[in-house]
């Protein structure tokens, strides 16, 4: 659990009563695969598993998760170093693209790790079947991009020097064997390529109260490089979001195949979750918020592992959905089973920068 240097009043811009970013989440082929991914290879632990979330004969599904009424979750929480939480998801449903979107595309999507000795982390990836994407860098300070066995987008770099805007992850004070190998600092960042970037960071910046750390073109090559390789050369911004998570946004390119982004249920889906204390006020400002849909109302789950948690997706005007959840943690169901526990802001609140 992290603590800030200072506390600061609960945030009055943006989104009520938000903390940080809970979760990035992503559909992918095959559940098993991915946690064991998540877990063997990036040296996450496995929190909880829940599923089939469905709705057998009404339209539930719908409502509340974009998808086809008859589509079918299971549904897997794995913490990734200190701040991070992941949420997989693999989807059965009558209507799934099976083909994710590329890097081009909008909905395009990566997660960007900072590890301690990237060349060590290379090795640790490659053993593990993880494809390397591009040349080596002479001067091995470059981003290095890499696929998953079942194609999402990662990459990887060396520390980072604290700036004063962008979180900058910090090593985990009980790194697990498998953290050891990879040399897994944290997660740097979660990149969304979107239709409209200027839009992309206003929606951010003034309805999610986000702040911009840098922007402009992105580079192929060198170290900061930050889109991989074959992928058009693009305007980007990094934002913060919230005090130990930034987010990148990059303008689709001109030769994208996909004109919009994938749903839940797509190999490729994605969302992006943020921890409020009061779901229903966060509610009731989103509603306000122009192109903002709120996909019915907020609800409180009543069995499972994370029974208590009350939550809400919604859809904005810039092609990610989102979500706002509110949990119980110390009181969740899941942590009678297991040691493991999900990242929580703990004592942070959305704009304290510890």
């Amino acid at each position: 659990m992290l603590n800030a240097v200072t506390a600061s009043p609960p945030v009055h811009t943006g989104l009520p009563t938000a903390r940080a970013v809970d979760h990035y989440a992503f559909t992918v082929p095959c559940l098993d695969e991915a946690v064991a991914y998540a877990v063997d290879v990036l040296g996450g632990r496995l929190c909880y598993r829940e599923g089939p979330v469905e709705d057998p004969s009404g339209d539930w599904m719908t409502r509340k998760l974009g998808v086809h009424p008859r589509a079918r979750a299971q549904v897997a929480l794995v913490r990734l170093g200190p701040c991070t939480n992941l949420e997989l998801f693999e989807y059965t449903a009558p209507d799934q693209l099976v083909a994710p979107p590329g890097p081009n595309d909008v909905g395009g999507h990566h997660l960007a790790l900072t590890v301690a000795d990237p060349d060590a982390a290379e090795d640790h990836l490659r053993r593990a079947g993880t494809v390397r994407l591009g040349p080596a860098d002479p001067s091995g300070r470059a981003r290095r991009w890499f696929l998953t066995p079942w194609g999402m987008l990662l990459s990887v770099r060396g520390p980072l020097r604290p700036d004063g805007r962008r979180f900058v992850p910090a090593p985990d004070p009980h790194p697990t064997a498998v953290q050891s190998a990879l040399g897994l600092l944290g997660v740097e960042h979660v990149s969304y390529t979107v239709a409209d970037l200027d839009a992309g960071v206003a929606f951010f910046t003034d309805v999610l109260g986000a702040e911009v750390v840098e922007s402009g073109a992105a580079p192929d090559t060198g170290p900061d490089g930050h889109r991989p390789p074959g992928a058009e050369q693009s305007r980007r911004v990094l934002l913060r979001t919230g005090p130990t998570a930034n987010c990148e946004l990059v303008q689709s390119g001109t030769g994208a195949l996909r004109s919009r982004p994938p749903r839940n249920s797509d190999i490729g889906g994605h969302h992006l979750a943020f921890y409020v204390d009061d779901v229903d006020a966060a509610a009731a400002y989103l509603r306000e918020q122009r192109g903002v849909v709120l996909m019915g109302e907020p609800e409180t789950i009543t069995q499972g592992p994370i029974a208590g948690d009350r939550w809400l997706y919604f859809s904005t005007p810039i092609g990610i959905q989102m979500e706002i959840i509110s949990m119980p943690d110390g009181s969740l169901p899941y942590e009678r089973q297991t040691t493991a526990r999900r990242a929580t802001p703990g004592g942070l609140r959305w704009h304290d920068r510890p």
